[in-house]
This record gives C-alpha cells, sequence and structure tokens, in this order.
C-alpha cells in the first residue's frame, strides 16, 4: 500500500526551493509532508500542461485527498489542479498568490522590460529590490543571477496565461490565502479582492512586515496559521465563517 502524507508542498522552479525549505521543517514538525517538485528540461516546451500532468500522476498514487500548498508560480498550479480534481485536494493553501494568478513577478520583469529602457540587470536588480528588500551588493548580485536562471530556464507564466482554469475564482475545498503586507507584486488591494471568491471557511492573512518570499523570512508567523487551517479544514463538520485575519 502506498503512504499517503497528510500534506504535499509544491514547487515548480527548483531555483527558488530554498525559500520554501524553513516553512516545510516547521509544518513537518507537525504533520507529514511531502515535496513534489518540477524541474522543466532543454527540451520540454515551456507549458503548465506537462507539470499539471505530473502532478496528478503523483496524487493518483494516493487514495486519499490531501492538502496542497504553494508559493507564486506553484501555488497557481496547485490552484488550477484543485479546480480541476477537486476530491483529491484536502486544502489549498496559496502563498503570495493574487486574485488574477497569472500576475506574478515574471509578469512584473517584462512589464518593467517594456516600459523602461534599461538592460537586464538592472531591470533585474529593481526586481531583487521589489522581491527581497535591500541587500549588499554581492547578496544582491547573488539574487539577480537566480532570478536570471528562473527566467531562462524555468517554468514562466507565460505559458500559463491562456490555460484553461488558469483565471479568477476560488475552489470547492478550503482556501487559505497569505501574502505579506509589504509584498510588491501582490499588494494589498490585489490580495483583498480574492474576498468575492471565498466561501464560508475559507481564510485570507496578512504577514506584517512580510514582503513577496514572507514564508520564509517570518517562518515561524507563518507555521501556525497553516496549521491551524488544516486543523479546521480537517473538520468540515466544524466549518469556521468567512474571515480575514491581520496579525
Amino acid at each position: 500500500m502506498t503512504y499517503v502524507p497528510d500534506a504535499l508542498w509544491i514547487g515548480v522552479n527548483p531555483s527558488l526551493s530554498r525559500f520554501d525549505q524553513r516553512l516545510f521543517r516547521l509544518l513537518n514538525r507537525q504533520i507529514e509532508m511531502h515535496y513534489w517538485g518540477y524541474c522543466q528540461t532543454a527540451d520540454e516546451p515551456c507549458c503548465m500542461e506537462t507539470a499539471l500532468s505530473l502532478l496528478h500522476e503523483y496524487m493518483q498514487q494516493h487514495s486519499q485527498p490531501i492538502h496542497l500548498v504553494g508559493h507564486g508560480l506553484s501555488g497557481a498550479l496547485g490552484l488550477v489542479y484543485a479546480r480541476l480534481y477537486p476530491t483529491r485536494v484536502k486544502s489549498l493553501t496559496l502563498l503570495s498568490v493574487g486574485v488574477n494568478p497569472t500576475v506574478g513577478w515574471q509578469a512584473h520583469y517584462y512589464a518593467l522590460r517594456n516600459l523602461l529602457p534599461c538592460d537586464r540587470y538592472v531591470i533585474l536588480l529593481q526586481m531583487v529590490g521589489m522581491l527581497f528588500g535591500p541587500h549588499s551588493v554581492a547578496k544582491a548580485n547573488g539574487l539577480v543571477k537566480l532570478l536570471e536562471k528562473v527566467l531562462d530556464t524555468e517554468l514562466s507564466p507565460h505559458s500559463l496565461a491562456d490555460c484553461d482554469g488558469f483565471s479568477q475564482g476560488g475552489i470547492h475545498s478550503p482556501l487559505l490565502i497569505c501574502h505579506g503586507a509589504h509584498d510588491a507584486v501582490v499588494d494589498p488591494k490585489a490580495h483583498s479582492r480574492w474576498q468575492q471568491w471565498l466561501q464560508p471557511g475559507d481564510r485570507l492573512w496578512t504577514c506584517p512586515q512580510g514582503r513577496h518570499f514572507f514564508h520564509d523570512t517570518h517562518a515561524k508567523k507563518v507555521s501556525p496559521i497553516v496549521l491551524d487551517f488544516w486543523h479546521q479544514a480537517a473538520s468540515p463538520q466544524v466549518r469556521l465563517p468567512l474571515i480575514e485575519l491581520l496579525s
């Protein structure tokens, strides 16, 4: 019999997986978790369907529904999966995913490239400031190279924009949506626009002082929020009223 984890972290950008590890380890102390990673090869087209198909192959190995969690583009993939296969998803936790899932940091990068007469390095340096805040020159240069690698070799939202299901809206399963209060990509307006799609028991949560990768820098604050939500989602007969948490 195949062992069924309680929760699955989705990761579609291997270069960014380092930012998932702190929260993943904290959650894994309390609940059995697996990490599902997608690595796009050089010969594969940049498309969501491949990642979605491989994720479904993994999920089909388990007979029970699982909590899904993902940040940014990985969370957006989980959102599409939860819409297509609701009976396999116990709940979905989205980290830094706006109400329009296609508008991630990559979309902001390409918008800046169209607007500003700057070379790639200058624009990526601005993106580093937006996503991570101020850093030393050496660390900022390292983050520029990291973002460059994601853009050049990994799954990009430009392959997702026309995908059916990758649109605004919620899901049937319980939904937790978290963002950082100082996220320049998923700003407070984009976060609050989720309200119209939420069902009773779904939650919005804002991490004070957090930026786009708040789940890394503030993992200890995020962990109890996610664990409490999973506890409630496991008891659907005691569904909480729709609330927004600001703490």
